[in-house]
């Protein structure tokens, strides 16, 4: 039971801990918090930041999502989640990036129903992969909140890193908007991306940036690093808010001359055709044959409606973080590490030089 653990370690007065804007020694906890979670070999050489204790790891649900609970100077709880870990099943999760509603409901398994609100705009669209891990651990994280909630604890950071990072966005947007009487609402949340990729499109983006206002969820990126530049997005027609000029295309042709209508059209055509091909391409492939792959590991899976969209955006206030001259030398590519500016000391590194110092 996790209350008595809570009260071994926890002040229970309630008192505002955590300031908006991006504090880079509270990350540097962070981001060692987000490592250590992952828990293997290498990660528990981390040391882990003054005044944090682990209270809780969640056991693996889903595609092997995973994630922590941690205490932060006796008045915070930090919820950590795993990124991405070194199976079939924890990749496929990446690659499942078919978009699907950020409102919906989809059978999880045979007992579960998971309905979510990501966004209040029904044009917002969500990663599916990254959306079946909010489903596999929502129903646990809420009922921890909780227990801290009646502990006194009404402060919470969310962080992740990698895949971690992706889902953090969704887990954040998801508690701003959970439909449950019991769930507290006069808790503050913080939440640190590191090195995420693109959670969902411009839509999702818009209403997380809304959310998390005035320095409450940052995205931090090393320059260097290829994953935050994923999932593929491809904007089409289809992708622009309305109105706009491409609405009319077909009514501003026919005040045309006949040889403007011809050249004109014929040039447009071919650029929105391809467009939206390529985008239903993606959709195929990283949507319905992603989801017939991940249904032989989740056999009850049933997945939500895919949009007609590949539109991935990133979402949240960019902390930047910037190779020094010596970035290259410290860090240098042998042809092989793909991950070599992804990792724990590159970030560490560059957080270092550009912020604490």
């Amino acid at each position: 039971m996790l209350l008595p653990i809570l009260g071994l370690y926890w002040n229970t007065s309630y008192g505002q801990y955590l300031k908006p804007g991006f504090d880079p020694k509270e990350y540097a906890d962070m981001l060692a918090i987000c490592f250590l979670t992952a828990d293997t070999p290498w990660t528990k050489k981390i040391p882990p930041p003054d005044d944090a204790k682990l209270i809780y790891r969640s056991k693996e649900t889903g595609l092997h999502n995973r994630w922590d609970l941690w205490t932060y100077h006796d008045k915070v709880a930090v919820i950590s989640i795993r990124g991405t870990v070194g199976n079939k099943e924890s990749w496929l999760e990446n690659f499942h990036a078919g978009m699907i509603p950020a409102i919906g409901n989809f059978r999880l398994n045979d007992s579960t129903n998971f309905t979510y609100r990501f966004a209040k705009d029904s044009n917002a669209y969500v990663h599916a992969g990254w959306t079946l891990a909010v489903a596999s651990m929502a129903g646990d994280i809420v009922a921890k909140i909780k227990d801290c909630y009646r502990q006194g604890i009404h402060e919470f950071i969310i962080a992740g890193h990698s895949q971690g990072g992706a889902i953090t966005f969704l887990l954040r947007s998801y508690l701003e908007y959970i439909d449950d009487p019991a769930f507290p609402k006069d808790i503050r949340i913080k939440t640190y991306s590191s090195a995420a990729p693109k959670p969902g499109n411009l839509n999702y983006a818009y209403d997380y940036d809304f959310i998390t206002r005035n320095g409450w969820g940052f995205r931090i990126v090393n320059t260097r690093d290829w994953v935050p530049e994923t999932p593929f997005s491809l904007q089409t027609t289809r992708d622009f808010s309305n109105p706009n000029p491409f609405m009319y295309i077909k009514t501003s042709l026919r005040k045309q001359s006949l040889p403007a209508r011809i050249v004109v059209g014929y040039m447009y055509g071919r650029l929105d055709n391809s467009s939206k091909r390529a985008s239903r391409r993606m959709q195929r492939v990283l949507g319905k044959r992603l989801y017939s792959i991940v249904k032989k590991t989740l056999p009850e899976y049933k997945l939500s409606p895919l949009m007609k969209s590949h539109n991935y955006t990133p979402a949240g206030i960019p902390v930047i973080l910037a190779p020094t001259a010596d970035y290259d030398t410290k860090f240098p590519f042998d042809g092989k590490n793909i991950f070599v500016h992804h990792a724990y000391d590159p970030y560490r590194y560059l957080l270092e030089k550009d912020y604490l110092n």
